[in-house]
């Protein structure tokens, strides 16, 4: 379990994190009608920089426009929730990288099941930055549990009830004695982990499902391709086959709370030499220096809280 630090911003203040309550009634708690994003906060040689923080500002804006939720975008420019962010830092104590939670909540009371009209309300907390899968090597299995397709509930929006979806299949990893699992769609093609885009590597081509095979267009896999082409590296988004993972020479996992963790087994079938390969070291290398603001040419991406 992650440590939650002291403060919350709820409801317009920041308060204890014990005070920060949805309630039961709410659409948030009945419907699990709510959107987020987690985005780092991380210490670098000039300071706290907030990562991406415009482009997890915007993913929070798309997916409420997805879902219908229309009161949030009218009441939060991007500048006042950059304002938020710094004063929830300011009000807990940390000296490490950490992750901040911000998650859009409809709170209106038995509303019935609808997103338009209803009233919204911000929530952030930071917790420590730890990892969700192993960074030396996971393993994965396949899931029972197919991944939500994006005419069901949309894939491009985080919203926080759709993610029943990877409990299950990561549960069941789990008890199988797994570090996570592979989403396929319905049509068997790979999607991505429980809550982590993937990568596969092939004849030095750097290979990962495009945006439309039912996957989260993460903001960490959109970093690692901008990475990838200043390396030069050849990168084809498309259709990927569950076989294809078995014989790849590489495999890693990305994301806010994944970062870059290779992955060493599928299915009980290891990949390449069973430990990280060159290309996943080297950008897991390169991803590290941007989020702490060590490769230039990245600096933008860098907010200064």
């Amino acid at each position: 379990m992650a440590r939650v630090f002291e403060k919350a911003f709820w409801m317009g203040e920041i308060v204890p994190i014990s005070e920060a309550h949805v309630s039961v009634a709410s659409a948030a708690v009945l419907y699990g009608l709510s959107v987020y994003t987690v985005f780092p906060i991380n210490k670098t040689k000039q300071g706290f920089f907030a990562f991406r923080l415009r482009d997890h500002y915007e993913r929070l804006i798309r997916s409420s426009r997805i879902i219908g939720l229309d009161t949030f975008e009218s009441q939060w420019s991007f500048e006042k929730f950059q304002q938020t962010v710094g004063e929830l830092m300011s009000a807990n104590t940390f000296t490490e990288d950490v992750f901040v939670r911000a998650t859009i909540h409809a709170t209106d009371l038995v509303p019935g099941t609808r997103s338009r009209g209803l009233t919204t309300n911000l929530s952030m907390f930071i917790y420590e930055a730890s990892p969700i899968v192993p960074q030396n090597g996971a393993r994965v299995k396949t899931s029972v549990w197919r991944r939500t397709p994006d005419e069901s509930i949309p894939s491009r929006a985080k919203v926080n009830g759709a993610y029943v979806n990877s409990v299950l299949a990561k549960q069941d990893a789990i008890d199988c004695g797994y570090d996570d699992c592979i989403f396929l769609d319905n049509a068997g093609h790979v999607c991505e982990l429980s809550a982590a885009n993937i990568f596969m590597v092939r004849d030095g081509v750097l290979i990962t499902p495009s945006s439309s095979s039912s996957i989260l267009e993460g903001i960490n896999r959109r970093t690692v391709i901008e990475i990838a082409e200043t390396l030069g590296i050849k990168i084809v988004e498309r259709t990927i086959d569950l076989t294809e993972l078995y014989i790849a020479d590489e495999l890693f996992a990305c994301g806010t709370s994944a970062f870059i963790a290779p992955i060493i087994e599928v299915d009980k079938r290891v990949v390449g030499k069973g430990v990280a390969g060159y290309v996943t070291q080297i950008l897991k290398s390169k991803h590290f220096g941007v989020l702490h603001g060590t490769e230039v040419g990245f600096e933008h991406l860098l907010t200064v809280i």
